[in-house]
């Protein structure tokens, strides 16, 4: 089965709908554009030939190649036949099944209609339509024209030679499919969660202002922190998807909202279209102080531990000693000590110990906890330490060690496999490497005994280990 060669209907002139309608034109399809709003199919269109004229303006796109891909849109009043429909409407299930009952009976038998939905259930959606196996996830990420992912997303009915389809298609378009389950969340806004909640936790829990928690994510390589994108997005918005992914997944404790953005949201404070959010805008976030360490000194200095931390150190220290066998990994500076985190507390462990955090980059911020002047060796790796309350797993390598285990929880559950989460989170929300990458760099036994000793500590279900990273 191809879909290679056909015509293709969008419904919905939305931002979503109207980017559909580009990247298909631009791939040589004939594409008829509907809305059930009047006029809405056409300023779609317009908007599109203002972007195409920026686009050649810039030296981006040829007048040639912008004529041609707009001359193959057509706004439509009625939706007619089509061998492929993209819908792109609103997220209500019952409109959408309204639109698919009345799409079956104009469409000839064999056409694929694809859903561009980001959070409702494939098989609901199918229930009650004629020919089940021919609906599909096509699941798209804005803007459409430049983010590279497309979640191909099979319902229980969902023919897999339909779902193939769909899949080379897309990847036809230029696009990097990645074939999913349909279960709540798909693939990115399901592994995504933890990126969000564990910030969330840290701010109930007092752990660190929002400005520094941003900070310390954004030098371990995220584009943005986790307040400051929630601020973009806006919190009604992440809020309600966190709702209906706890429903979802029957209130299991893991996806459980968060009490700091129900409050945001009964305030009103939305974020960058309210004018407040964690921030004010638009001024955005402060300005983090400057580190002020005097440089550090010490009789004797040793290196312990094995991999890429301990040999940074090494690099640094070159006169220091080196203890290989060590069960840590950090430094010991005249009987104090300098632990990369393991879960365990610095006062877990004695008063004259600082724990770090993972050092996911080279430069820029890093969180730590315990004792100050022990914490200042950070800054041989030209990092600048922020303290922050004690707690396990402080900033970083708790986020990452949360959205490794959601990872291993999906694919476990066969929502998709490792490369393919790691696709998906790379290119649907920029994640700078994927959940698997980061597993790969750092030790399966490490995180889960993170994870363990968050779960020791915080006495619930949230942290518990996915038995796929057992």
């Amino acid at each position: 089965m191809t879909l290679n060669d056909s015509r293709i209907l969008v419904v919905g002139a939305g931002l979503m709908g109207a980017g559909i309608a580009q990247v298909a034109a631009q791939a040589g399809h004939a594409v008829d554009l509907f809305d059930a709003r009047a006029g809405a199919a056409e300023a779609a269109k317009a908007k599109l030939a203002q972007t195409f004229d920026g686009l050649v303006a810039k030296g981006k796109l040829t007048a040639d190649a912008a004529q041609a891909t707009l001359a193959r849109i057509a706004p439509v009043d009625v939706m007619a036949t089509a061998d492929l429909v993209v819908e792109a409407i609103v997220e209500n299930l019952d409109v959408k099944r309204a639109l698919f009952a009345e799409l079956e009976l104009l469409l000839p038998d064999e056409a694929v209609i694809a859903t561009n939905t980001s959070s409702i259930s494939v098989t609901a959606l199918a229930r009650g339509m004629r020919r089940p196996e021919r609906l599909v996830g096509m699941h798209f990420f804005n803007p459409v024209p430049l983010m590279k992912l497309v979640e191909v997303v099979s319902g229980l009915g969902t023919d897999l030679a339909v779902a193939q389809a769909v899949f080379d298609l897309a990847a036809r378009w230029g696009k990097t499919p990645v074939h999913t389950r349909s279960t709540p969340g798909f693939i990115v806004n399901r592994i995504a969660r933890p990126y969000y909640a564990e910030a969330l936790m840290l701010l109930q829990d007092r752990v660190a202002a929002p400005e520094l928690i941003d900070a310390v994510l954004r030098a371990a390589g995220f584009r943005m922190g986790p307040c400051e994108l929630m601020d973009l997005i806006g919190h009604d918005t992440n809020f309600a998807v966190t709702n209906s992914v706890f429903a979802a997944n029957f209130f299991d404790r893991r996806f459980t909202p968060s009490l700091v953005q129900q409050e945001l949201v009964d305030a009103g404070f939305l974020g960058r279209k309210s004018g407040r959010g964690f921030y004010r805008y638009p001024e955005g976030a402060p300005a983090l102080p400057a580190v002020a360490i005097a440089a550090p000194t010490a009789a004797q200095v040793v290196v312990h531990g094995k991999g890429p931390v301990a040999d940074r150190f090494a690099a640094a220290l070159p006169d220091a000693a080196r203890e290989l066998d060590s069960d840590w990994t950090g430094l010991s500076i005249d009987g104090r000590q300098l632990r990369q985190t393991d879960g365990r507390r610095a006062a877990e462990l004695s008063r004259s110990t600082a724990v770090f955090d993972l050092p996911l980059a080279t430069s820029g911020d890093i969180a730590y906890a315990g004792d100050p002047s022990t914490a200042a060796w950070l800054t041989v790796l030209g990092l600048a330490p922020r303290a922050i309350a004690d707690v396990p797993g402080l900033i970083v390598a708790r986020t990452i060690a949360m959205l490794i285990n959601e990872a291993a929880d999906a694919v476990s559950q066969g929502v998709c496999d490792e490369a393919g989460a790691d696709a998906a989170m790379k290119l649907g929300v920029n994640y700078p490497a994927g959940p698997f990458e980061w597993l790969a760099r750092w030790d399966r036994r490490a995180v889960a005994a993170l994870l363990d000793r968050l779960d020791q500590h915080h006495r619930g279900e949230r942290y518990r280990v996915s038995a796929y990273l057992k």
